[in-house]
């Protein structure tokens, strides 16, 4: 009897050994734990992924989807702590690649134990505005938590200093002896977005969706979150092959019936009653998201919605459905409509004088991104080519003339494909005079006003002077363009949408979308768009001037507004100024001048919008500076010529960046 019982319980033993096994073998999906940046309860692995694999270091990767600034390999491997040949040869790129916006790119790491949890490190510097929320979910794309966040770093979620660095633990793991044994040698870190379900995630990357559910500990009926990471369990490496196109999403005739008619005991078709749910609920969301935002800001300034998947940053935890594909020739149906009521001012081109005129569009005639230099009937064109829909840019275009904002001459529709023939500006962007001037190449201290106030007038002339009124939503120095005397020009119109209704109400947006360090705090804390977001953004662009420096840098320790306001806020801020001043201008400037020109942006960089002056009131200022400079420039003899050989470096300008 004695042996009996021993031997009931050495079995009992390890049947609970085995479970305890197989329970601790796989690692607990976060699902939407991670948007409570206050819930710290690891039991959701908020906090990591636990140190239980069979070694304790590995190779792993993650899935991060590029997004200026992080969209070229050097940039992704900075922010994610990978070694960029090895990120390049894996994505079957070159070292000096640029990514397409929301290109999944793979990013190979060495993921080890650190104390409980693996991981990989990284190191932040702290900019203007960010939360642990907002770094965790927009800047790394929930690759880490806030949870973690604050629990591996000294700094209290309230005491975030612009400059400050932190390390960012990176949410990886090793395969478990188990896994091993089952042939699994590497665990890759995706982040899900919207449409993706765990059958399309697995079959994209060649795994079996009942591994990946064991790998998360997910039931079959399981809910799965936007902006959630996801364990994929791989056999070998993943491929470039694996990341071209994005996963298919279910097309909406052959959902199934509403959860109502779904059998609690059918867990397949639970499957698809949560998806049903999701749909519905984005529809939803569509028309309340203003009040959602409104509420979830107020309520929780830790929880800023900012997640980065278009061109920039948009918000969490939300769904969207992804609009149905149309064929070329419905396409190009549409677009003829769109531009009918314009096109008696526009030419309407065929693709083989565009090709003639860029030599079929030749690398070499490549102005920056998807932009190219073209002579057209002996004139100089910059031709634009683009995937997406254009009706949004062009249902600006077509309500604006102004000689500062670039003028649109031509359209052109082509399998597919989108071309936009605009103006020529033979001096390119602005951010390649002020930031890689050089001792030939430097813009003088009444052009730098002369150009400020250029942007002033056409941004006044979109707020007071279109009907409706317009807000450009994306100014900065790369967007202003200077022709052959140096005139600014506003380009890209993009993101611009109608202000209608300003005056007496204010709007919110769900989708983000920008550039880091132009965006005003409102915008990024609660989606509320008006004007005062060019005013902003210009009070950003009017400092780059004067400093000759970037608004945001990787090497630079505050963001270049937070610095200046410091600066402006000590006694004798003029001799301090001096230090912040572009040092290729010499010293050649009136520094009382350039002091107010620096207190007007401070001005526009009010946090509260109400504070910020108007468009129409910067354009009085800068043009009584203009003439003070002016004036400044004949008492001192520092009139000089600066009608550089564009001719010959208008290609390196436009190049630069690129």
């Amino acid at each position: 009897m004695g042996l009996l019982q021993s031997f009931i319980c050495l079995n009992i033993i390890f049947l609970v050994t085995c479970s305890s096994s197989q329970i601790h073998a796989q690692q607990p999906y976060d699902g939407n734990a991670a948007g409570d940046c206050t819930k710290t309860d690891n039991s959701t692995s908020v906090l990591g992924y636990t140190c239980n694999g069979q070694n304790p270091s590995c190779q792993a990767y993650f899935i991060f989807r590029s997004i200026p600034p992080y969209n070229t390999v050097s940039s992704i491997s900075h922010l994610l702590a990978s070694e960029p040949s090895q990120l390049s040869q894996i994505n079957s790129v070159a070292e000096t690649a640029t990514f397409q916006t929301n290109k999944e790119v793979i990013v190979p790491i060495n993921c080890s134990c650190s104390g409980e949890y693996y991981q990989v490190n990284s190191s932040y510097s702290i900019q203007e505005l960010d939360t642990y929320f907002s770094i965790a979910n927009s800047t790394y794309q929930a690759l880490s938590t806030c949870q973690a966040l604050e629990d591996q770093n000294s700094v209290p979620a309230t005491s975030l200093l612009p400059g400050n660095r932190i390390t960012v633990p990176l949410k990886c793991a090793c395969p478990t002896k188990k896994q091993t044994a089952e042939g699994v040698k590497y665990l890759l870190t995706y982040t899900i977005i919207p449409g993706d379900d765990v059958p399309t995630i697995s079959e994209k990357f060649g795994v079996d969706p009942s591994r990946t559910r064991e790998a998360n500990e997910l039931s079959e009926d399981a809910t799965i979150y936007f902006s959630s990471p996801l364990l994929l369990p791989l056999q070998i490496p993943p491929s470039s092959s694996q990341t071209t196109a994005p996963p298919p999403t279910p097309p909406i005739s052959s959902l199934p019936p509403p959860a109502s008619s779904v059998p609690p005991s059918n867990k397949k078709n639970k499957t698809w009653v949560y998806i049903v749910i999701g749909v519905a609920a984005a529809t939803v969301l569509a028309l309340v998201a203003f009040i959602v935002v409104f509420c979830v800001c107020k309520s929780n300034n830790t929880r800023r919605s900012k997640y980065n998947y278009q061109n920039n940053i948009t918000e969490s935890f939300d769904g969207y459905e992804k609009p149905q594909q149309k064929t070329s020739e419905e396409e190009s149906t549409e677009f003829l409509k769109s531009i009918s009521d314009i096109a008696h001012v526009l030419k309407i081109y065929n693709i083989k004088e565009l090709k003639s005129a860029t030599e079929n569009f030749n690398p070499n005639w490549q102005i920056k991104g998807k932009v190219y230099r073209g002579i057209i009937s002996g004139n100089l064109a910059a031709i634009k080519k683009m995937n997406g829909d254009v009706t949004k840019e062009l249902n600006v275009l077509k309500k604006i003339n102004h000689f500062n904002l670039i003028t649109l001459s031509g359209v052109c529709f082509d399998e597919g494909h989108w071309y936009l023939v605009y103006e020529y500006a033979v001096n390119g962007s602005l951010d390649n005079w002020i930031f890689y001037s050089t001792q030939t190449q430097t813009l003088s201290w009444t052009q730098r006003v002369q150009i400020a106030l250029d942007v002033a007038k056409g941004l006044n002339y979109l707020h007071s002077y279109t009907n409706p009124s317009h807000v450009h939503k994306d100014i900065k120095s790369s967007n202003i363009l200077l022709d052959g005397d140096f005139r600014a020009k506003i380009a890209n119109f993009g993101l611009a949408r109608s202000a209608e209704g300003y005056e007496s109400e204010f709007a919110l947006t769900r989708h983000i979308v920008g550039t880091k360090g132009y965006m005003a705090p409102e915008y990024l804390d609660n989606g509320v768009v008006s004007p005062k977001l060019d005013v902003y953004s210009f009070g950003v662009v009017l400092l780059e001037m004067i400093s000759g420096k970037e608004a945001v840098s990787e090497s630079a320790k505050d963001l270049l507004s937070s610095k200046t306001l410091d600066i402006l806020a000590k006694e004798n801020p003029g001799e301090k100024l001096k230090d912040l001043i572009d040092p290729s201008l010499h010293e050649n400037y009136p520094l009382d001048l350039a002091l107010a020109v620096a207190k007007l942006a401070e001005s526009c960089l009010q946090r509260n919008p109400d504070g910020r002056p108007s468009m129409d009131d910067i354009v009085h200022s800068l043009a009584r500076f203009l003439d003070v400079s002016l004036s400044w420039e004949i008492s001192t003899g520092n009139s000089e010529s600066y009608s550089f050989a564009s001719t010959s470096s208008e290609k390196s300008n436009w190049k630069r960046d690129s």
